[in-house]
């Protein structure tokens, strides 16, 4: 065992920091939605539902593409599946910059989509990789809370870049982003050739065992699981649709129910939330090993309802000076409206809200730990099911008042966190000889 963890020490670092490379790469594409999802608007006239149908295609790929994922896994090692991930995000991002020069809205869903696929995928590699190369436990935990940190640091960046880019909203192009686009399928290319160079370990391809008997029991067969996969579609589709319609809210015409304000500005906003989530990451590691995911999944669910139902109950006519984080990497200030810095503070609580709920839903699980990690990564959808119904609710309402969507998501996990929970599933036998640290642990 010592030979084992000296040699994951020796020769593990390139792989762990290709790991966080491929993080990065998963936020910056899934980004791209947002700030997209403006452009796509003005450039086809959309309404906001449909402005959130490419956000909707990139997550809804998680539905088909989660357990394949934990296949592909078994069958061909997650440097090969690392690899397939990485073609067919170049292949996704390509689509996307032919349907600007193109001007069609359906290849730029289908560019979309196909990107959804690659992150599946790569989100399927780098969680339970890190995890592993960490060694599970507290270690495996920390370093993914700090590739969730880098994870954010590419969020950041995709609103305030293509925000700058877009210039003019009436004259939004899905060309305009194409330096943007470059960028993603750059590094793709780049990740590409490096990791067909790095070694990487394939520990759940090397021991597979045959059984000769169906296990009776799933992940499904525990309460607190089933409701924390719910928590989880509920999750992401909260941490997306926050930004995501306050970014339409921001840039919309006055004369449309929007704010009308300029998308350097508000993609600015936007960035500062997903540097919030940074910052709530960092604060997630250095405090994860002293304070329990059932206290702060509450505090921050609690928190998160208080500063959306102050921002709803707030007059857009109330203006606040709000540090922004600006394209040229450096701090400035907006004058936006007091509900949408409230919005945007909301990056705070969502920040650590991934890792808390998983560590709730596979408490107790065991060996039904790997299953149950391809299935949280079917939820993931949530993070373009929910922001679409937002969107819809939007355009028979207010944008305001579609964040009521948001309010009832974060009861749920409050809810969650207070009583869900529990496992009451205790009496399930859920270890195995060969099993000694959990396969899975993705994060968003």
């Amino acid at each position: 065992m010592s030979t084992t963890t000296s040699t994951e020490k020796k020769s593990y670092v390139l792989p762990i920091a290709m790991m966080f490379a491929l993080f990065f790469m998963i936020s910056f594409v899934t980004g791209l939605q947002n700030p997209m999802g403006v452009i796509v608007k003005n450039q086809f006239g959309a309404s906001n539902f449909m402005s959130q149908l490419g956000n909707l295609a990139n997550f809804i790929a998680y539905a088909f593409m989660g357990i394949p994922s934990g296949i592909l896994l078994q069958r061909i090692g997650y440097k090969k599946t690392a690899l397939l991930a990485v073609a067919v995000g170049f292949i996704g991002v390509g689509i996307t910059f032919l349907s600007g020069t193109m001007g069609n809205f359906g290849i730029y869903l289908t560019g979309a989509f196909i990107s959804g696929f690659s992150m599946c995928m790569l989100n399927a590699v780098v969680n339970p990789m890190l995890n592993t190369l960490g060694g599970g436990g507290n270690k495996g935990n920390q370093l993914i809370q700090f590739g969730g940190s880098i994870n954010s640091i590419g969020a950041t960046i995709v609103p305030v870049l293509v925000g700058y880019l877009i210039g003019d909203i009436a004259q939004a192009n899905i060309t305009d982003a194409n330096p943007a686009l470059f960028l993603a399928m750059g590094i793709f290319a780049l990740a590409f050739i490096v990791l067909g160079l790095v070694k990487i370990p394939e520990p759940f391809v090397i021991s597979k065992e045959k059984v000769a008997v169906k296990d009776k029991y799933s992940p499904w067969s525990f309460r607190h699981f089933v409701l924390g996969a719910i928590a989880i579609f509920i999750y992401v589709g909260v941490e997306v649709g926050i930004p995501n319609i306050a970014n339409l809210f921001m840039t919309s015409a006055q004369t449309d129910g929007g704010l009308g304000i300029n998308t350097t500005v508000a993609g600015s906003v936007v960035g500062t939330y997903w540097f919030l989530m940074l910052i709530g990451r960092l604060t997630g590691a250095a405090l994860g090993a002293k304070i329990s995911s059932k206290a702060m999944l509450t505090v921050v669910s609690l928190l998160g309802i208080i500063l959306v139902l102050a921002a709803i109950f707030t007059p857009a006519t109330n203006m606040v000076s709000m540090p922004v984080f600006q394209s040229d990497i450096s701090f400035g200030i907006a004058q936006v409206p007091l509900s949408i810095m409230l919005l945007i503070l909301c990056g705070l609580c969502t920040s650590i809200m991934w890792g808390g709920i998983f560590n709730l839903a596979v408490e107790g699980l065991g060996k039904y730990t790997s299953a149950a990690s391809g299935i949280f990564m079917m939820m993931v959808c949530g993070g373009g099911i929910l922001p679409a119904i937002q969107g819809a609710v939007a355009d028979s309402t207010t944008y305001m008042t579609s964040f009521w969507v948001i309010v009832a998501g974060l009861a749920f996990l409050l809810y969650y966190a207070l009583i869900g929970s529990r496992n009451v599933n205790t009496e399930i036998p859920v270890n195995t000889a060969s099993e000694s640290v959990p396969a899975e642990e993705p994060l968003a």
